[in-house]
């Protein structure tokens, strides 16, 4: 009861406004994440589809490998933007995905001396196909490195490995996107 005799009906008041204030200054920002200083073009720029000639024009055949799947689903977002895969392609892409992991690092001192740092390598070798003719007009090699740290923890060293690996084939979609549009354009002279 001592606590209610020494209340002060001022400092309810003043922590009521700066409740009230506080509200309204999180109300406004508008609670969005983003870069501070980006370019709004710039920003939703690497998440437009591909041209409509090119994702028309193009699919892409499955993988057999975990990283392959992740590669070609990336590059299937990036191509169409989340719609379905072109019934009539003009070209069907094959990739063959692989990846390698090396150590690089032995940044703690541990009684075994094990590496504590990596590096995934995915690397992807494309070839391009025309579906009217079955001949191979267009191949190339891109390759994507990421580096991971190795923690103690097994489970935690395998799931760092593995983010490793999709941000490896997040990138390798990326450059195989280009790497694709640049072949198409040259394949129909525009």
């Amino acid at each position: 009861m001592s606590s209610l005799r020494q209340f002060r009906p001022g400092l309810l008041a003043r922590s009521g406004l700066a409740c009230a204030l506080a509200l309204a200054v999180a109300g406004a920002s508008g609670c969005t994440v983003g870069p501070l200083y980006a370019d709004a073009g710039i920003a939703t720029a690497s998440l437009s589809p591909a041209p409509a000639g090119l994702a028309k024009s193009v699919s892409v055949k499955p993988s057999r490998t975990r990283v392959g799947l992740e590669v070609r689903n990336h590059l299937i977002f990036l191509l169409y933007g989340g719609a379905g895969l072109p019934s009539q392609a003009d070209y069907s892409v094959d990739l063959g995905v692989t990846s390698a992991t090396s150590s690089v690092a032995i940044i703690q001192l541990t009684k075994d001396s094990e590496p504590t740092s990596s590096v995934v390598t995915m690397t992807s070798l494309y070839t391009i196909t025309d579906n009217k003719t079955g001949a191979a007009v267009a191949r190339g090699k891109r390759a994507v490195s990421s580096s991971y740290d190795i923690p103690r923890q097994e489970y935690a060293a395998l799931r760092a490995e593995r983010n490793a690996q999709d941000r490896s084939a997040r990138e390798l979609a990326e450059l195989l996107r280009h790497a694709i549009a640049q072949d198409i354009k040259r394949l129909s002279g525009t």
